[in-house]
């Protein structure tokens, strides 16, 4: 096993691992009831996750799929939705209570090196200095650190899938692809979870906050997944009348990314976001505009599939029937045409078939 591949999986996982136990930490704090710890349980199916793959493996990844991402959302996820439900932190406190708390912990700072002496003052800095400092944390606004949570668990879901080991069926060209188009995703899911709940009215309904929150869930497993980059391959004996296997096999990525925005990303977010302007009359410029943001991709997604269908036909069409049932579809895979037999041909293995009959000599050649 090569010790660059042992490290990244290593240490990626520990990222994983320290993040959720931040989030755990953060709902201990808020619920104040020591229970919650056991929500660092879950870290323990990605520490059996890796040593799993660190045996049979050899560190890297899966096809078309990273248990250590999925694993890293199951740890997570629990502790964002206790954060987000908890009704007693959902906005901020006066700003001059911050800032008066923030000067009441620098002057305990300065209380505390006056009071300590010079020979050890060298020795405690360091600790000093973080009691300070998680004293401090420990007083920053409840949503600001909910909106810093997911904002980390987004940028080290893109970092990680990075940092990750390959596996040998997705190349490095696909993984940069697959990580430029989660840096989109998680700009629209980060857009999507703040823009709604910070609104107030959306925060007293419950059902919507809990809708709010299924949509989130719903649309970060597509994470784990790598079939966006990857197609499928396929068999020369696919028979002609299963067209869509066809088709499938040979846009598998393409119809991938139509199905996650229409129903993973944009066609949920579009449906919400509707609910909320039509029937709970939560309307706001930002609201109204990424809603017709969702419903121009939602209808470009359509034209694109329309496209692809319409294209497939059309060379089906040119294909000889002959050939339809053991054609390739994958673009990847080389295509053996044979033309059929045309009448010269024919003709000219008929007549080389045909023995020549011993024919008289001439007698003057005799």
């Amino acid at each position: 096993m090569e010790l660059l591949v042992l490290l990244n999986a290593l240490v990626t996982r520990l990222l994983f691992v320290l993040h959720s136990l931040i989030g755990v930490w953060r709902v201990t704090e808020v619920k104040k009831e020591p229970k919650y710890w056991l929500l660092a349980l879950l870290n323990l199916l990605l520490c059996l996750e890796t040593g799993l793959t660190l045996k049979f493996k050899q560190g890297k990844g899966y096809k078309w799929f990273s248990p250590a991402i999925f694993l890293y959302l199951i740890s997570t996820v629990p502790s964002l939705w206790l954060l987000e439900t908890h009704h007693e932190t959902q906005f901020c406190n006066n700003e001059t209570q911050q800032t008066w708390e923030n000067i009441s912990n620098r002057e305990d700072f300065n209380q505390l090196k006056e009071s300590t002496p010079k020979n050890e003052e060298a020795d405690h800095h360091i600790i000093v200095s973080a009691r300070v400092f998680v004293s401090q944390l420990s007083t920053v606004c409840e949503t600001v650190w909910t909106l810093g949570l997911h904002q980390t668990f987004l940028l080290l879901l893109i970092i990680g899938r990075w940092l990750l080991p390959i596996g040998g069926e997705i190349t490095r060209d696909q993984l940069s692809q697959l990580l430029l188009m989660f840096v989109g995703t998680a700009a629209d899911i980060l857009e999507f979870t703040s823009e709604t709940l910070e609104v107030e009215n959306v925060r007293h309904n419950h059902v919507l906050v809990y809708a709010i929150l299924c949509v989130w869930t719903w649309s970060m497993l597509q994470f784990p997944l790598d079939l966006a980059v990857q197609h499928i391959g396929c068999k020369l004996s696919v028979s002609s009348t299963r067209v869509p296997t066809l088709l499938l096999c040979r846009h598998s990525a393409d119809l991938w990314n139509i199905g996650i925005s229409l129903f993973i990303q944009d066609g949920p977010f579009l449906v919400l976001r509707l609910i909320l302007m039509s029937y709970f009359k939560v309307i706001n410029q930002m609201l109204v505009f990424f809603t017709a943001k969702n419903i121009l991709v939602v209808m470009l997604q359509l034209y694109r599939l329309i496209v692809l269908s319409l294209d497939f036909r059309a060379s089906l069409q040119y294909l000889p029937s002959s050939r339809i049932g053991g054609v390739s579809c994958c673009p990847c895979e080389p295509n053996d045409t044979t033309l059929p037999p045309s009448d010269w041909d024919t003709d000219m293995k008929e007549s080389t078939a045909i023995p020549l009959e011993d024919s008289p000599v001439p007698s003057e050649y005799q």
